[in-house]
């Protein structure tokens, strides 16, 4: 049985060229990713999630990319690459790449051969249709932004799919071809040391897609079949699938036995997470963590906070909708394809200290693997007059210096944030490592005792009546102990009883986090939280663990 490190892991996603420029051209590179590895390390980090990295026209922040097998030469090169994956396993950090093979750019070899010639080798490589097909401007992944997801090429007088942009066109994973090819792309990347991948649109990769009907069958052996080929190449590799899809189909995603993806975003927690913080009630997690179907037992939720998109509050009924949008992100720029909010956490959250720690240690005390978005930690900020997503793909803020210590060079591949109160000569690196009460200092003490809580990652979870609206608690247990995770979404001091439940008491509470210094638990029946407070209890814990 391969060891589930996933389970046990802090991933930190981010994306290069906005990460860290060392040769002065004003775009991050694999080389200055390298150079603040001991920076990540001492974070607390033990998985890095890079988005694209493959070469590109950049008209989708690397999501429309024209070689597989390449890396984007402004950020380096294959050298560059293998060089990052040994200095990360020389610090123990362990490395998964962005797998886009849902669709190509229009300008991969693939598709202007496709589009060139109907005899092309290629051409069944995508979707096409002679005619413009009936369900040509339904379902768009981006509203506003998107006219339909089939577009006509002039080229060819044929029509192709494209569930994203029109410069996107889909692979076609009814072609074996594809499915060989694609598994030779994993291959090749997996003997270069990466740990796994994570897939970009699931759903759309394993969809098949006819132009004369708007029916799609998902084909989910495809899933087992790239599973067993991963697994083959690197029995501890992983596969964190992005897909937001209904309750009734998680576990399709899942395989019976975890068969399939070993990892999935917890989208809907993700949006009642919000919910419960707009309210200041623990009421939509009790149900979403009580609704959550009981995946396979070497399968593993993430959880995120922010991720490289926009806070995407689709699953939520219009009035719920409502209130995360009137909280977080009243004016209509900071809102995105008429679900979502475009904004980094530290502002939607005024900036207040104990709320974004609130909110952190929320996340982390869902059942799953934690996924923090790099800047995160020092709370960054957005800026708005960037077009859509990228309010929030701004450069590193390392330091109170010239383009926030990211780069040299005048002009940045996107403008550093400069003024206000998320400004980098307010909000960077350097300052919060000499401030024991920033909120980098913060992470790095929290993280450490996340990874030595093994339980939050692959124990049972239990949902427990606090008999408050405003307090979470949770308790874990498996071979190591257990654990209990109480939260205080309120802004009033709160003092709970939990002593009645059976088995909560199985073991001497001690803290092993909270906000502040708090009584003993003792029995449990008088446990105390201040407003926006926060404790973890361990229990009990297994002989000589």
């Amino acid at each position: 049985m391969p060891e589930r490190w996933y389970q046990q892991a802090v991933i930190y996603c981010l994306d290069v060229e906005t990460f860290q420029d060392s040769n002065g051209d004003g775009v991050g590179d694999l080389r200055g990713l390298t150079s603040r590895l001991d920076y990540l390390a001492r974070l607390g980090v033990s998985t890095i999630w890079l988005n694209p990295i493959h070469p590109t026209p950049g008209r989708d922040d690397g999501y429309d990319l024209t070689d597989y097998y390449a890396v984007d030469p402004r950020l380096g090169t294959l050298g560059d690459f293998v060089e990052l994956v040994h200095q990360c396993d020389n610090r123990g950090i362990r490395l998964i790449i962005d797998l886009v093979v849902n669709h190509t750019s229009d300008e991969h070899p693939w598709f202007v051969s496709a589009r060139s010639d109907p005899d092309s080798p290629y051409r069944d490589w995508y979707v096409w249709s002679p005619t413009e097909p009936p369900n040509a401007e339904e379902g768009v992944v981006f509203p506003g932004y998107q006219r339909g997801t089939w577009s006509h090429d002039e080229q060819s007088d044929s029509w192709y799919h494209h569930r994203f942009y029109a410069f996107q066109p889909d692979l076609n994973w009814s072609n074996p071809a594809v499915r060989e090819e694609i598994g030779r792309v994993v291959a090749f990347w997996l003997e270069l040391g990466v740990s796994g991948f994570r897939m970009d649109g699931a759903p759309f990769v394993i969809e098949e897609v006819h132009p004369d009907t708007a029916d799609r069958v998902m084909h989910y052996e495809w899933l087992n079949d790239l599973r067993d080929l991963i697994a083959w190449r690197r029995g501890d590799a992983v596969v964190l699938a992005e897909a937001n899809v209904p309750r009734e189909q998680i576990l399709e995603f899942f395989g019976p036995r975890g068969d399939r993806l070993p990892m999935m975003f917890n989208f809907a927690e993700n949006q009642q997470m919000f919910l419960a913080l707009a309210r200041g009630s623990a009421a939509p997690l009790v149900t979403a963590v009580q609704s959550s179907p009981a995946i396979p037992p070497a399968a593993s939720w993430a959880t995120f906070l922010r991720n490289h998109d926009e806070i995407d509050l689709s699953g939520l009924r219009e009035s719920e909708r409502a209130d995360v949008f009137a909280k977080f992100g009243p004016d209509k720029d900071m809102q995105l394809y008429d679900r979502g909010i475009r904004r980094r956490l530290a502002p939607m959250l005024g900036g207040d200290p104990e709320r974004i720690r609130l909110a952190y240690v929320l996340q982390f005390s869902l059942p799953g693997t934690p996924v923090i978005r790099y800047g995160e930690e020092i709370g960054m900020g957005e800026d708005l007059s960037l077009d859509q997503r990228n309010a929030i793909r701004t450069p590193m803020q390392w330091a109170d210096a010239p383009q926030a210590g990211f780069s040299p060079a005048e002009e940045t591949v996107r403008p550093v944030i400069a003024k206000g109160d998320f400004g980098y000569p307010a909000v960077n690196v350097r300052d919060q490592q000499r401030d024991p009460e920033s909120l980098l200092s913060w992470f790095q003490r929290v993280l450490p005792v996340l990874r030595e809580s093994p339980e939050f990652g692959s124990g049972k979870c239990t949902v427990l009546d606090t008999r408050h609206e405003a307090v979470l608690g949770l308790r874990y247990d498996c071979p190591t102990g257990s654990v209990l995770a109480v939260l205080n979404l309120g802004t009033d001091a709160v003092t709970v009883d939990l002593s009645p439940q059976p088995g909560v008491t199985d073991g001497f509470p001690v803290d092993v986090f909270a906000d502040r210094d708090y009584p003993a638990a003792g029995d449990l029946s008088a446990v105390e939280l201040a407003g926006s407070g926060y404790r973890w209890l361990r229990l009990s814990r297994a002989v000589g663990a």
